[in-house]
């Protein structure tokens, strides 16, 4: 029963995750066809504030509302769950409302002095107005997941994205023939119109289906305490991360200037980073995104109840996907970058940057799964302290490195930088729970048979289908690589028996 609901839980917030990205896909690529690298570097101005804003607000109360809830439903305290949840909205919709005020009042500053980039004031009027919205949606769906009932948050994940890119396909056609100022703001509208609508579907739904729950055995003071304790090392781990992602944002373009670029070079550099590379090499984590967020509510219950061995469990199971999805994705960003980059963006520029950071793959994912597991385990204290580290290390790269070798100064700090942060979770994992992770059956062999599978494809690719159109080729070709690959992770047993019991 305790898989069905892990496993049930983590197919429902996949297909969402999927569906998402893939919208998300359309979004970025029509966007990026349609206002250019430099109007996609304008947008990425203001993602960082947005989620800095998010960040302070509700991403810590959030995994806090999901982990108490899961942590008083296993031990019969449910009762308390409703005072949780009240006080953790009123903390996230107040926090949330000043910075909707700070933002909309003075955008003209926070785009000249802190963005350094005037075009962005719209923008940021736009965004502010959804910030409570955000915060409550944020509080609502983590009190599900609590509960485990991820189609909630699965369908309001979906709503979400697709409100976003109706409103800019709408928008388009007014916005953007007025420049790049208006075009960004299109884009923001359907941020905010998102946020929105997903609040109200959550909201509603939890106003016709909310539960009438024992009275709280936890005192007001005590309820305070509880969220504080996991809520705040979690906020200040998320609060600066956000603060030093948005200063990366903001230090990249002046720190490439300062390498020789113009403006216009350094604004459009961005965008193909983070707008259009980064996007592309995260998009497949999205089954981990979801395995996750089900994950993490899951081993919480499990560690209140002291079943060690149930946390071990899941754990190799997650680390068993996680290593055949990261052997996948970086077998193909490494043998086929040029070709993703042609298909998706129309953009050769992107095949170089791709193939680099192909190798952030097996690291990044991981440390998605172990963070989810930290969480469960209490032991946030410790993830504030390792994104501090990686945070510094990357903003020490741009200011000290990319003035001297551009865009690679901070690319290959980044990667070994995640590369360390990666291996200081494992070891911390393993300290709690002594784990033994089964090198060969879960990294060695899915290796080998993606390398098996790209020489396949690219054997295919250039001797087999090459007489077809480009792109139909590209897509022949990554077709028969995942299936070639998943014949070889079942032959090669990569996959254990257990893994597939439910």
């Amino acid at each position: 029963m305790y898989r069905q609901t892990i496993i049930k839980g983590a197919l429902i917030l996949t297909i969402a995750n999927v569906i998402t990205r893939i919208i998300g896909f359309f979004y970025r690529i029509y966007m990026a066809k349609t206002i250019g690298a430099e109007g996609m570097g304008l947008y990425q101005l203001i993602t960082p504030l947005y989620m800095l804003v998010w960040s302070v607000s509700s991403s810590g109360l959030s995994t806090t509302m999901s982990k108490l809830t899961a942590q008083e439903k296993a031990r019969g305290a449910i009762g308390n769950v409703k005072r949780i949840l009240h006080y953790s909205l009123f903390a996230a919709v107040s926090i949330a409302f000043l910075f909707s005020l700070v933002t909309y009042n003075f955008s003209e500053f926070i785009a000249e002095i802190i963005v350094k980039d005037i075009r962005t004031a719209l923008s940021l009027r736009i965004i502010s107005i959804c910030f409570p919205f955000m915060a409550a949606g944020s509080i609502l769906r983590g009190y599900y997941l609590g509960l485990q009932n991820t189609t909630i948050s699965a369908i309001s994940q979906v709503l979400e994205q697709s409100v976003r890119m109706v409103v800019i396909y709408l928008l388009a056609g007014v916005f953007i023939p007025k420049g790049l100022e208006y075009a960004c703001g299109a884009a923001v509208c359907g941020m905010a119109a998102g946020e929105i609508i997903s609040f109200l579907y959550v909201f509603i739904y939890y106003i016709i289906k909310r539960k009438k729950y024992s009275k709280p055995i936890i005192s007001p003071r005590g309820a305070v305490v509880m969220i504080a304790a996991m809520a705040v090392p979690l906020t200040l781990n998320r609060m600066v991360g956000s603060l030093f992602s948005t200063a990366e944002n903001l230090l990249m373009p002046q720190q490439l200037q300062v390498y020789g670029m113009t403006q216009a070079e350094a604004i459009s550099l961005l965008g193909r980073l983070t707008g259009m590379a980064m996007p592309l090499i995260t998009f497949p984590s999205s089954l981990l995104t979801a395995l996750a967020t089900a994950t993490m509510p899951a081993i919480s219950e499990s560690y209140a109840l002291h079943n060690h061995t149930r946390i071990k469990s899941t754990l190799h199971q997650s680390l068993t996907i996680t290593a055949i999805i990261s052997a996948f994705t970086t077998g193909m960003f490494i043998a086929f970058p040029t070709e993703l980059g042609n298909l998706i963006y129309s953009q050769t520029q992107i095949g170089k940057m791709l193939k680099t950071l192909a190798v952030l793959c097996p690291f990044m994912y991981t440390q998605v799964t172990m963070s989810a597991v930290l969480n469960g385990l209490g032991e946030q204290l410790f993830i504030f302290k390792t994104g501090l580290f990686s945070s510094i290390v990357n903003i020490c790269a741009i200011c000290f490195a990319i003035p001297f070798y551009g865009i690679e100064g901070f690319i290959y700090p980044w990667i070994i930088n995640s590369i360390a942060t990666t291996f200081m979770a494992i070891y911390r994992v393993n300290n709690v729970l002594n784990i033994n992770i089964p090198i060969i059956r879960q990294y060695i062999k899915p290796a080998l048979a993606i390398t098996a599978a790209c020489l396949c494809g690219n054997l295919g690719f250039h001797h087999v289908w090459n007489n077809i159109e480009y792109k139909n080729s590209v897509i022949a070709t990554l077709i028969s690589v995942f299936m070639i690959y998943i014949f070889l992770i079942f032959q090669l047993g990569c996959i254990s028996k257990e893994d597939l019991k439910i």
